[in-house]
Formats: C-alpha cells, sequence, structure tokens
C-alpha cells in the first residue's frame, strides 16, 4: 500500500475511535468553585450563583425526619469552602448536576455512607458501584434513614403493579399494603424520588390504592417510616 494510502487509513482509524470513545463516555467538566449557601442535603450555591444538585442520591425533603441531620451533615462539610465539581450536565430547574469532592474526599459517597440518603440513579456512571456500596454499609449498619422501626414486621407489601401495560399515565399502577399487627398504623411511604404519601391501615386491614406515572418501569423503590421517622419498609 502506498504511503499516503496508509495515511489516510491510520487517519479513518483514529477518527472513529475517538468518534466512539466520545460517543459512548459521559461529557464531564470539571469546576472549582466556593460554596456559599446549602441549600438542603443534596443541593449546594456556589459563589459563582449557580446551583448544584449532587448525582446519584437523594437526601430527606424538608419537614421528614433526618432532613435538617442531612443538611447540617452537607453543611460541615463544604459550606464556604472551595470544592472540585464534576459536572454531568444540568437539570430541567438549570442546577448542575454533578459529583463533588471536597480534600479528595465525595462528598456524594459520605453522605450515603452515613445513612443520610438513598441511592438515586436514572443512568449509572462511573460512580455507581462506589455510591451503591456506601448506601449498603449504611442500611446494615441501621443508622440515619435505615433505623428500623420496631413495627417494620407490620407492613407487608401485598402487590405493587407498576407497568401500566405500555401506556404510560392510565392511572393503573396498584400499590396494595397489609398491615399485619392488631392495632392501627400510620406512615409515610415514597418513591426513589419525592411523591410523599402519608397514610393509616386499620388493623389486620389493607391499604390499596391507584397511581399514574409514579412508579418506575425501570427500577423504582418504595420506602414506609412510622410516625417517629424510623424505617418500616423499603424497596420491592
Amino acid at each position: 500500500m502506498e504511503t499516503k494510502g496508509k495515511i489516510l487509513l491510520i487517519l479513518f482509524v483514529t477518527t472513529g475511535f475517538l468518534y466512539y470513545f466520545f460517543l459512548s463516555t459521559p461529557v464531564q467538566d470539571l469546576i472549582t468553585a466556593e460554596v456559599t449557601r446549602v441549600i438542603d442535603g443534596d443541593t449546594l450555591e456556589l459563589s459563582t450563583g449557580e446551583k448544584v444538585r449532587l448525582l446519584g442520591i437523594n437526601t430527606p425533603e424538608k419537614g421528614s425526619t433526618n432532613y435538617l441531620e442531612a443538611k447540617k451533615f452537607t453543611e460541615n462539610l463544604v459550606l464556604n469552602k472551595t470544592v472540585r465539581i464534576e459536572s454531568f450536565g444540568y437539570d430541567k430547574y438549570d442546577r448542575i448536576l454533578a459529583h463533588v469532592f471536597i480534600d479528595d474526599k465525595h462528598l456524594n459517597e459520605l453522605i450515603l455512607e452515613n445513612g443520610l440518603a438513598s441511592l438515586y440513579y436514572y443512568e449509572h456512571d462511573q460512580y455507581y458501584n462506589t455510591l451503591a456500596s456506601a448506601e449498603e454499609s449504611a442500611r446494615k449498619k441501621e443508622i440515619g434513614i435505615w433505623k428500623k422501626s420496631q413495627n417494620a414486621n407490620c407492613l407487608e407489601l401485598i402487590e405493587l403493579k407498576y407497568d401500566e401495560g405500555g401506556i404510560r399515565c392510565t392511572s393503573k399502577e396498584i400499590l396494595k399494603l397489609k398491615n399485619r399487627c392488631d392495632f392501627d398504623l400510620t406512615f409515610k411511604y415514597k418513591d426513589d424520588a419525592t411523591h410523599i404519601y402519608d397514610a393509616t391501615i386499620k388493623q389486620s386491614s389493607t391499604l390499596e390504592k391507584n397511581f399514574s406515572c409514579i412508579w418506575n418501569d425501570d427500577g423504582d423503590s418504595l420506602y414506609a417510616w412510622d410516625e417517629q421517622g424510623l424505617l418500616m419498609f423499603y424497596r420491592y
């Protein structure tokens, strides 16, 4: 093959490799900035005025048990400090979606490790396995949001029909929970996102609810906490 032909072949192969590499690798931007405000356990505000939503985790919502603990934990680590941010783009609220590091410590992982968040992923990235292990460690230790209620054995999942038959938002999702104990149960339950519901099930009775576009067909979770905010049930 002539030299010119070899050069063209090399360029063709190299270009194809780079094209594949960049398409198959999540685009990340590295940012360094000071954290001037902690909005909640998983949301920060930077000196630039931009807001950051920590990827892969979901801390308790305002008004929920462990909300203040999660917020304070994050404040103690990063407030008024310079952090390194690995950005994976923006969400619909124009917040930077990111993994955040302080002194080479992974903030997202630390929050999970201390039981102050649950794992929350749409698309896995290179940090997924690390974060999943951190959550599992906290769950086994039963700390933070994983601290068990004395009534944990009262609540039984009878059915969770999350597949709406290929047609979205048709109100065909069904949740059935049974109270196995001989007293009334009052609790909160939620999915992996921020859909939170209050419920009471009379002794030895069953709760049945219909939903639309709540439970994710590709995988989701069902959490339930008692009136003291202690875990009664998680995952399906």
